[in-house]
């Protein structure tokens, strides 16, 4: 039996259902590619997926990024990222807790991983605890914003590079999350600030949280047109904000989506939610 389809929005996402990501055949895998290519944000619910299914579904979209030690995932590497709001021994962070302060920041829009080099493709979020109430996901479609743009502000806008930086978007922390070997590890690196999909050509802004500035611009000026295009891709019409239940697996396109976390009483209430990323194919810019 084939997998069934429902848009969520009218500018991007879609919902599948009847399907088990443990047990797809390669007739339903090709349409949930083709599916992922053309809306961007996929959602699958009620899935079952231990560690190892999840991996083994994100690798068939191609290899993935491996988390290095960081305080983020309590010091842990490997192919899945828990985001959580409990330490190792699965206790409650406290409120002044860098992990706790860390999961706050991103609260602010962002694309996962345009700080690197080769930025992610793409990120695949399994929900395994969730609190009772907030906590939601939400999205915003950039190339839905992009779309929207006039001719004259699309040829304005072609061909320019934002530089993107980690230790940037962490900038207004109450508390330093980064340190010299974060640093070293992830310098300011050039982003394209227009890309275009390489499966159906369709064009998209690329900005995010961790933009600091265009390259070769007056930087009053670039953070102006940087602000200018966040306002824009944000604004309702381009988001969908996604109320998670238990086995809910969303699967977004960091190449054209930004995301970002929203509020619940995150010392009081345990969230677990487990992060595959399957890596990018090359340098943007």
């Amino acid at each position: 039996m084939s997998i069934a389809l429902r848009e969520l929005t009218s500018a991007f996402g879609a919902e599948i259902s009847n399907v088990d990501l443990r047990v797809l055949s390669d007739v339903d895998f090709a349409d949930i590619r083709a599916a992922f290519e053309e809306y961007s944000l996929l959602l699958f619910p009620g899935q079952d997926l231990d560690d190892d299914a999840q991996i083994a579904f994100s690798k068939r979209f191609g290899s993935l990024e491996k988390t290095y030690a960081n305080i983020g995932n309590n010091f842990t590497e490997g192919y899945v990222a828990c985001m959580t709001n409990l330490d190792k021994d699965g206790n409650l962070l406290t409120e002044d807790d860098p992990r706790v302060q860390l999961r706050i920041g991103q609260r602010h829009w962002h694309t996962d991983s345009s700080f690197k080099r080769v930025p992610a493709t793409a990120s695949l979020l399994h929900a395994r605890v969730l609190p009772p109430a907030g906590g939601e996901t939400e999205f915003c479609s950039m190339r839905a914003a992009y779309e929207a743009l006039d001719d004259k502000r699309k040829i304005a806008l072609e061909g320019l590079v934002a530089i993107h930086h980690y230790a940037y978007s962490r900038r207004d922390m109450d508390i330093d999350l980064t340190d010299k070997e974060t640093n070293d590890r992830l310098p300011p690196v050039p982003q394209a600030l227009v890309r275009e999909n390489p499966a159906n050509h369709r064009k998209n802004l690329y900005v995010s949280g961790h933009a600091m500035h265009i390259d070769s611009m007056d930087e009053k000026e670039g953070r102006g047109i940087l602000d200018e295009l966040m306002a824009l891709c944000t604004e309702d019409r381009f988001t969908h904000s996604h109320t998670w239940r238990v086995g809910d697996l969303i699967m977004y396109d960091n190449r054209c989506l930004m995301h970002r976390a929203r509020p619940y009483e995150i010392t009081k209430h345990s969230r677990i939610l487990h992060r595959t990323t399957v890596a990018g194919a090359g340098p943007t810019a």
